[in-house]
Order: C-alpha cells, then structure tokens, then sequence
C-alpha cells in the first residue's frame, strides 16, 4: 500500500474557483465538489479513514447532509479502499447501496471509515461506514461492490 498514492486518489481535481462556478462549467465537476474538504486520517492495508466538516456547500436548504453526497463519498471512498488493500486497479462500480439511519446538521464533523469486506480474483466488496465524530452515532452505511478484473489487452 502506498499512501501517497492513496492521497493522490482522493484529492480534488478542480480548482475552487471551478467549484463555486466563477469559470464555465467543467466536466467531473461532482466529485470534485463533494471531495474538497475531506482529511485522510488513517490508510492501513484495507483501510482507510477520513473526517469531514458538513458546510453549506454539501447540504439540503433545510440544513442537513444531502443523501447524494453520501453516495458521492461511497463511491470515492469506497474506491480508495481498494487501493489501501494493495490492489493495482479500483475496478468499475457493479452496485452502490447506502442506508441511511440519521442525518448530519451544518457545522457537524463526521467520521467515514471504508473497510474491505472482500477481494477476490474478479469482484470485490467495501464497506464505508459514516458516523458523528463528537459522539460516535451512525448516520449512514455504504456498500461498493466492484468488477475487479485486468482489462483486455487487445
């Protein structure tokens, strides 16, 4: 595992000012958008661990965490995961499927530790848990199921 490369995975690939919309639109403009802002705490070999502060950018006008960051957050975190176990590819997302138990206000801090539950030779399985880091409460489960298998060389 090299954390670097882990680092490198989950760091944003638009400048803020593409972000807050001052430039035309980009393209993989969500990623970047939900990205900026999370901290890698921790990377061991099957895996990781990162906080992030919800802000006004990443919540529902009522003032909590949209579901669709969440998502986002599975997905990349989820990826991520797989690169802390070793592994020379994230492969491609076969299933995302999140339950949500609580929600998260602006200014709350929250605590998301992806774990793999398997890589075998072709598919592997991630869990990305998501809780309130002041007191431990779960607000969300993630699971990212993905086709691990080298491409083709034709």
């Amino acid at each position: 595992m090299d954390p670097k490369a882990v680092r490198q995975t989950l760091e944003p690939t638009a400048s803020a000012a593409e972000i807050t919309g001052s430039t035309p639109p980009r393209l993989y403009f969500y990623d970047p958008f939900v990205l900026s802002g999370v901290s890698l705490e921790d990377a061991e070999h099957g895996r990781l661990l990162c906080s992030f502060v919800v802000t006004p950018r990443i919540a529902s006008p009522a003032g909590y965490l949209r579901s669709g960051v969440t998502a986002t957050l599975t997905d990349q975190l989820g990826s991520a995961v797989f690169f802390c176990s070793g592994l020379a590819t994230s492969g491609v997302s076969l299933e995302i499927n999140v339950s949500y138990v609580d929600v998260a206000a602006i200014g709350e801090e929250i605590e998301v530790e992806g774990k793999l539950l398997r890589a075998g030779k072709s598919v592997g399985v991630v869990s990305v848990d998501f809780r309130k880091k002041k007191t431990g409460k779960f607000i969300a489960q993630g699971r990212h199921t993905k086709y691990l298998a080298a491409s083709s060389k034709l």
